[in-house]
């Protein structure tokens, strides 16, 4: 009796123990993937989140948290992501954080296409206006570029609206922040069903998170790990690179190293390097809004300091060098937008520095290169020797510069005459009677 108690006691402690381990693993089995974006969105960013999605559903994940500071970026670069949301197996969880952080302008359109749209207090969402990139590249009449605008901001509410109504959020308000710029805080983006909840760090919005049904899905996100998914090598770098200063920067690489390899030939290093900062501007270039006047304006720079160098005008033409390259790089990217705002502590150094370049530097090589000949056989042209034996056609030998010459000539010179030296052919001078 005592003996089938215990073995009953056992049993039951086992299947206990059993069925604690299943919950136990269970709970530790479940995980949250989470990624960072903090900063401008470009490429970069699009190619991180969209494999930030695979590797979540690779990883089985509850869903994808994606913490969102940014203050806007590229709206193709944008589109790609929203794109990536809505087709998502997984659940995206955009979530405007720290204390402090904004969802500005391509951050807007994001939160909103969101599976789920968080914030942090004290956070803004909004200001989603469009901002013409670039400028008019025909330099034509002002309205061309008034109608490209009013088509551009009408795209962007209805992809707004659609990216609302898509996340049943308030497609008024998504509206209101393309055409007004509107923004407001957290707390008031949660009272006008802009967002889905505030929290105040990731802890508790994972705990806000559990239980509610995503995309058909019933969160269990309680308990779960938190897996970050870092950039690749390649992203950081890109995300790094794809700034209109770096862009600047490879531009004038490749502006001194080509120039440089032309003036010097034979140098070999200068022209690769340039050569490679050109490949790489060019590929920016694709990406970033470049303003095809400020690119004009750039290459007349160079083309009136390399004139002023053959063309004795004083200085005037590197002065109005100077004034080109430093309207052409003011206007290079679009001023309008922060994002692609060249600053002037970059264009005022890269000015004086241009304008010595080919000042000092390309203006002395190439005055270098068209001053007579000091050295060397082409010397002799010119100078007078005495014929060490008669000189006619067939040869005769001089002595010049401690070396001993083969020198002939069309009229026949006496042994001891004066000869003067005509041209240089090789190794055998050709000499003249030197007139008296």
């Amino acid at each position: 009796m005592i003996v089938c108690i215990v073995q009953i006691g056992m049993k039951t402690a086992l299947i206990g123990l059993a069925l604690w381990l299943v919950c136990a693993a269970a709970v530790v089995a479940e995980k949250v993937s989470f990624i960072k974006i903090d900063g401008a969105i470009g490429p970069a960013t699009a190619s991180y989140i969209s494999r930030s999605i695979e590797e979540a559903r690779a990883q089985n994940a509850q869903c994808l948290v994606i913490q969102l500071n940014t203050p806007g970026g590229l709206l193709d670069s944008t589109q790609t992501i929203v794109q990536s949301f809505l087709g998502s197996p997984v659940p995206v969880v955009v979530y405007v954080a720290p204390t402090g952080s904004t969802a500005t302008s391509a951050g807007c359109f994001i939160t909103i296409a969101a599976s789920v749209a968080a914030m942090a207090p004290a956070t803004t969402i909004g200001a989603a206006h469009p901002v013409m990139l670039g400028g008019n590249p025909t330099g034509g009449e002002e309205k061309p570029d008034e109608t490209m605008k009013q088509k551009l901001e009408n795209f962007s509410v209805s992809y707004m609206e659609a990216i609302a109504a898509r996340r049943h959020r308030n497609a008024d308000w998504a509206k209101s922040a393309v055409r007004e710029s509107a923004s407001i805080s957290a707390e008031k983006a949660l009272e006008l069903k802009v967002i889905d909840l505030i929290a105040a760090d990731l802890p508790e919005l994972l705990r806000q998170l559990n239980g509610r049904e995503v995309d058909g899905k019933t969160l269990k996100t309680a308990n779960a790990e938190v897996t970050e998914i870092k950039m690749s090598a390649s992203e950081r770098v890109f995300q790094r690179l794809w700034r209109p200063e770096v862009m600047f920067i490879l531009m004038l690489i490749a502006i001194y190293g080509i120039i440089g390899e032309m003036t010097t030939p034979g140098a070999i290093l200068p022209g690769v390097v340039g050569a490679i900062a050109l490949i790489l501007a060019l590929y920016m270039s694709a990406i970033l809004p470049v303003n095809v006047t400020g690119l004009v304006l750039i290459a007349l720079a160079l083309g009136l300091f390399i004139f002023d160098i053959y063309a004795p005008t004083h200085g005037i033409l590197t002065i109005g060098g100077i004034i080109s390259f430093l309207i052409g790089s003011l206007m290079l990217f679009n001023r309008a937008d922060p994002l692609f705002r060249l600053s002037l502590s970059y264009i005022i150094p890269a000015t004086l520095v241009t304008a010595a370049f080919f000042i000092f530097v390309i203006g002395q090589g190439l005055r270098a290169q068209r001053l007579p000949v000091k050295a060397g056989v082409e010397t002799m042209v010119g100078k007078a020797v005495t014929a060490l034996t008669p000189i006619d056609s067939r040869g005769g030998r001089i002595f010049i510069e401690g070396e001993y010459w083969n020198a002939v000539s069309d009229t026949p010179i006496e042994k001891g005459e004066v000869a003067e030296i005509a041209t240089v052919q090789g190794l055998t001078l050709k000499v003249k009677n030197k007139e008296k």
